[in-house]
């Protein structure tokens, strides 16, 4: 369904200030018909800071009194994870839009009701899988599905961090903006459910969606008694995955905080009958390299830059003003959601599982 659409800019407010939220307030003071109205968040000091510092006129502590008195069209939740679907319903209840950091839920059950809701409203709704801002992801994605390297047969996706084993984002043990997501008291599902989710979005875009999938989660002791202060360590750390899509293609797909040299590393090979195509963030996230047609036999590769794409914040914008459907919406953050159970289940089963 397509949302009614918007007249002069679109108020926008943000709920949750903590570090995300700074990205997001940049980005939408950015764009051209967007106008940061409102802030919330159950911390006085740090909703009112967060509000002088972007020059939002009205700081709340309580996203409900935001949603009736704030005059916002839309919202952005850059709430802890545990937070997404009761404050989306929310919002959508109250006739706004919405922008919901990832991972969209908890579990599937509760994504399937956001994405229900949602759809029943007609209000744009999209969640924010940041890296399709990537030049490159959505070149390969067209690359892939218009054919160019064949029926896929085979799938290498990883996401790898360094942050456990380095100082390279500061001292994690310091710093609870990184011991939160140690931690499944706090509200974490992981590695898995933190950076696991942007590698599935990474790696199902392009190469379709996972049929079956047999996951190992693992979670490294990290500090005595695995704890520091209030904070169990308890959540995942560390994941691989074999996959299988529904195409039949194959795959592995694994994510770390463990990886010493890379601060924030995305790589991703889709192989097919006809070719392969790869994209590695470290060397370009606006142009990726190809091996197919008169190169397939020589096995050379060749870099092809790829065309500007619109971010999450501005298509999420567009969308709104527009009255046309966002993407990626609830339904695909649903989707993901599928699978990063699955994920959890295979583990406590040692087994594949089908999604």
């Amino acid at each position: 369904m397509s949302a009614k659409t918007s007249r002069g800019p679109v108020r926008l407010a943000i709920i949750g200030t903590g570090g995300m939220a700074h990205t997001h307030a940049r980005n939408f003071l950015a764009i051209r018909g967007c106008t940061l109205v409102a802030a919330a968040d159950i911390d006085r000091a740090r909703v009112e800071k967060f509000c002088a510092e972007f020059g939002i006129p009205a700081a709340y502590t309580d996203a409900g009194k935001l949603l009736a008195e704030s005059g916002c069209d839309a919202v952005t939740i850059v709430a802890p994870d545990a937070a997404h679907t009761p404050l989306a319903l929310q919002a959508l209840a109250a006739g706004k839009h919405v922008l919901c950091e990832k991972p969209l839920a908890l579990n599937h059950k509760d994504a399937l009701r956001m994405a229900a809701a949602a759809r029943r409203s007609g209000k744009v709704n999209m969640v924010n899988f940041s890296y399709r801002n990537w030049p490159a992801l959505e070149a390969v994605a067209a690359v892939v599905r218009s054919g160019g390297i064949g029926d896929v047969r085979h799938v290498e996706a990883s996401y790898l961090q360094s942050w456990l084993s380095s100082k390279v984002w500061g001292d994690w043990r310091t710093n609870p903006g990184w011991l939160w997501r140690l931690s499944s008291k706090h509200g974490s599902r992981g590695t898995l459910g933190d950076i696991g989710v942007h590698i599935l979005d990474f790696a199902t875009y392009p190469a379709g969606p996972v049929s079956s999938v047999y996951c190992r989660l693992k979670t490294f002791p990290k500090a005595p008694r695995d704890r520091i202060g209030p904070y169990v360590l308890d959540a995942n750390d560390s994941v691989v995955m074999a996959v299988e899509f529904a195409n039949g293609a194959v795959g592995s797909i694994h994510t770390t905080r463990w990886s010493a040299g890379h601060a924030n590393r995305l790589y991703l090979k889709v192989s097919g009958t006809a070719g392969a195509v790869e994209i590695d963030s470290e060397r370009s996230t606006d142009s990726y390299r190809i091996c197919s047609g008169p190169d397939l036999d020589k096995a050379k590769w060749r870099e092809r830059k790829a065309s500007a794409v619109p971010t999450v914040y501005s298509r999420f914008i567009t969308a709104i003003r527009t009255g046309n459907a966002g993407q990626p919406d609830f339904a695909r953050g649903a989707e993901i959601q599928k699978v990063l159970d699955a994920c959890f289940k295979s583990d406590s089963l040692s087994r594949p599982v089908r999604v």
